[in-house]
């Protein structure tokens, strides 16, 4: 069996258990069947999101702040799915991704005993008790991952190769506009502080078409709706599903950091980026260093700047279509949007017997 533990909710959006989605699509084509993948979630809010993808899923009804008290959960849980035999507690039948900043190292030494263990970790900087880790940002150092696991059994699958892009963002074409009319603006799954509201009113101009696209934890979509009521060339979109499209609609971008900074650059939307949070930090500035597309900041230590400096670049790259031509340029070359698929493969492999044949 094949367990993904991810949650999504108004606080830490919908990007990790959006990811785990990804991975779980292209394990389901791989096996010609999703009977064998269960996503566990803490709450409705999240097994809502799984379950509308069409995977089974199984509500824990703990705190996902707080994980280490879901494990008496675990056990239960599972035998009364008849997912795990009482004699084989301590076998590795089962393959588990995980991917949640409230880990413990007590947490992941427990869920061990059900089977291997691979955690999605974005930050680089502690060494956990599982037997592999995943990192597929662009800025993850292979020989940083060696040294942070020195000594353990603990694989690592590191980089770009590994990022978990949607099939909806490969395969399309874009050609960049002589000049910007439909701006795209995208904040995450949450965004509790409205800063889609903040951005578009630091940018808005009659002789623009605004798209905002609002997650499906969203709690200011309201006020938005408001806006758009009242303003012509606004328009709000929430939980949209066929985000690919949008994007290919629009002339340029502005987005927090995380996976959409990469769903962008498959398409080779031209962006303005900002981190929200600390594990966005590292991409958003890999982004700019590297001329890929514009770094405004990081809006979760000086908001105000990041508002200075989107009005100073928005204005410059919708200016200079060469600049704008430049980043498509580079985007595309980031990622080859295979990642989603190298990650099912290595999931599978491990769940597989000497000789090919399925343990599970």
């Amino acid at each position: 069996m094949y367990i993904i533990r991810a949650d999504g909710n108004a606080k830490t959006g919908a990007g990790h258990l959006m990811r785990c989605l990804t991975v779980a699509e292209s394990m389901g084509k791989m096996l010609c069947s999703r009977q064998n993948i269960i996503f566990l979630c803490a709450d409705e809010q999240s097994a809502d999101m799984a379950a509308s993808c069409g995977f089974q899923v199984k509500v824990l009804g703990t705190d996902y702040q707080d994980m280490e008290s879901e494990l008496p959960v675990w056990e239960d849980l599972l035998q009364r799915q008849e997912l795990l035999q009482k004699e084989e507690l301590s076998g590795k039948q089962h393959v588990i991704l995980a991917d949640s900043y409230y880990v413990t190292d007590e947490y992941l030494e427990r869920l061990g005993a059900y089977g291997r263990v691979y955690l999605m970790d974005d930050m680089q900087e502690h060494t956990y008790p599982v037997d592999a880790v995943i990192n597929y940002n662009v800025f993850a150092d292979e020989d940083s991952y060696r040294q942070l696991y020195k000594g353990t059994e603990t694989e690592f699958f590191v980089g770009r190769d590994y990022v978990p892009v949607r099939q909806q963002f490969l395969n399309r074409d874009y050609k960049v506009s002589e000049s910007v009319k439909n701006v795209l603006i995208t904040t995450g799954g949450g965004d509790q502080d409205n800063i889609a509201g903040a951005v578009l009113k630091a940018i808005y101009s009659g002789d623009m078409e605004f798209h905002v696209a609002t997650g499906k934890y969203n709690p200011h979509l309201d006020t938005l709706k408001e806006l758009e009521g009242t303003c012509e060339n606004v328009h709000i979109y929430h939980d949209v599903s066929d985000m690919a499209g949008l994007m290919q609609k629009c002339d340029i971008a502005v987005t927090a950091g995380g996976t959409t900074i990469y769903e962008l650059a498959a398409l080779g939307i031209p962006f303005l980026c900002f981190s929200y949070a600390k594990n966005q930090e590292a991409l958003t500035e890999y982004i700019g260093v590297n001329g890929i597309a514009g770094f405004l900041g990081a809006y979760h230590r000086n908001a105000e700047a990041v508002l200075d400096n989107l009005q100073v670049l928005f204005g410059q790259y919708c200016a200079e279509y060469d600049l704008r031509k430049t980043c498509y340029e580079k985007e595309r070359k980031l990622i080859d949007g295979k990642g989603a698929v190298r990650l099912a493969e290595k999931l599978l492999q491990r769940a597989k017997g000497v000789n090919g044949d399925d343990k599970q």
